[in-house]
């Protein structure tokens, strides 16, 4: 899983060609860290289809700003260098799965309709 900052978020997030979801976290968030996991494990299921992206807000405040991040975790999905979906607090795989399955290239393995 990628780490950008606001130096790097246009080219690691905004010119992507393929979808990205971008977790915007902090270490001081313990729901964040339980979301670590389920975001490795996404990025590395949907490698070529999807990119998972980390923005640590502390970090990186100018682009915590441009989108109004005001809680942690905060979940956003870009495809084509504009945010499609928002989701804010932890989720399960289940639910992020169902959130980015319309833009990954194909169906995700394990999730309903799923063509593989």
């Amino acid at each position: 899983m990628q780490q950008t900052t606001d130096a790097g978020f246009d080219e690691d997030v905004l010119r992507s060609d393929l979808p990205v979801l971008v977790e915007f976290t902090s270490d001081s968030c313990p729901p964040c860290r339980q979301m670590e996991p389920v975001l490795r494990s996404l990025a590395d299921d949907l490698r070529g289809r999807l990119r998972v992206v980390q923005v640590d807000v502390p970090a990186s405040p100018e682009t915590t700003r441009r989108y109004q991040v005001m809680a942690t975790p905060t979940l956003f999905l870009f495809q084509g260098g504009e945010p499609v979906r928002q989701m804010v607090g932890a989720r399960p795989r289940r639910r992020i799965l169902q959130e980015v399955e319309p833009f990954v290239e194909r169906s995700v393995p394990g999730t309903a309709g799923s063509r593989a």
